[in-house]
């Protein structure tokens, strides 16, 4: 099932996509799904992040072809890094070049798990039981700020806009093999496979509740393959008026402009 989180006439809802229609549905996206009867053409309602994270944890360094093109060697357990939650923003949302940092903005293509219910301690035979489903996200980076200008990666990760997620959250799908891809203004800039990740999705998962307590609606952003404008020579940062598309198979595309 697709689900998504819909605005229409300032009504807030979750609803089910199909068919280029959504089927507004009974309570939240954790509750069994029930559709009221309810429902509208795709193009007459806004989608909104599909979820509402109350933490949004990030994984560095976990292609193998991302690592190389970096110049690091694969790492031997996750690297974790947060971004604000005040950095989400929906399909279609702009993606505003902060005045701090315009310069050096880049785009990372990947696939987000979004947990469904409380995970502490689970283990990678178990850690699907626990994911809601998945969606398209952009793990939009300030390559100054978190290269050179600061010791770590929380500014440069956090500014406002710089997390575009949705359309929306496929339920029902395996996250082990799927083909991913972003877009600059038509021009494929990243084409990889969730298949070249260092560390699986069921790992993921459950390091992370190693760690801390996954609450339901937490977003864990997997990791992006190469093809990132820092690393291309010469590089490519986002510039005002440019389109940058994230794709996923099955899931579908996330498309937000540049201002």
């Amino acid at each position: 099932m697709k689900l998504a989180r819909v605005e229409k006439n300032n009504d807030i809802f979750y609803a089910a996509v199909r068919g280029g229609r959504v089927f507004r549905l009974r309570g939240g996206p954790f509750d069994p799904p029930c559709e009221t009867g309810e429902s509208d053409a795709l193009d007459r309602v806004r989608l909104l992040p599909p979820v509402q994270p109350p933490n949004i944890l990030c994984v560095g360094l976990n292609y193998r072809s991302h690592a190389a093109e970096s110049g690091h060697q694969e790492p031997d357990h996750p690297v974790l890094f947060l971004k604000a939650t005040t950095s989400l923003c929906g399909p279609g949302d702009p993606i505003v070049l902060p005045a701090a940092a315009p310069g050096e903005v880049d785009y990372e293509a990947e696939l987000a798990v979004v947990i469904g219910r409380t995970a502490r301690d689970v283990s990678e035979e178990d850690a699907l039981q626990y994911v809601l489903g998945y969606t398209c996200a952009n793990d939009v980076s300030a390559r100054d700020c978190q290269l050179r200008l600061d010791t770590q990666w929380a500014r440069g990760k956090s500014f406002d806009t710089f997390c575009p997620l949705g359309p929306v959250i496929e339920t029902e799908i395996d996250p082990s093999a799927l083909p991913i891809r972003a877009r600059l203004n038509g021009q494929t800039m990243q084409s990889g496979c969730t298949s070249d990740m260092i560390f699986p999705v069921p790992k993921l998962v459950s390091y992370c509740s190693r760690q801390m307590t996954l609450l339901p609606g937490t977003v864990l952003l997997t990791g992006t393959p190469d093809g990132v404008g820092f690393a291309r020579r010469p590089p490519v940062f986002l510039r005002p008026g440019d389109l940058i598309e994230v794709e996923i198979d099955g899931i579908g595309v996330l498309q937000n402009k540049v201002q």
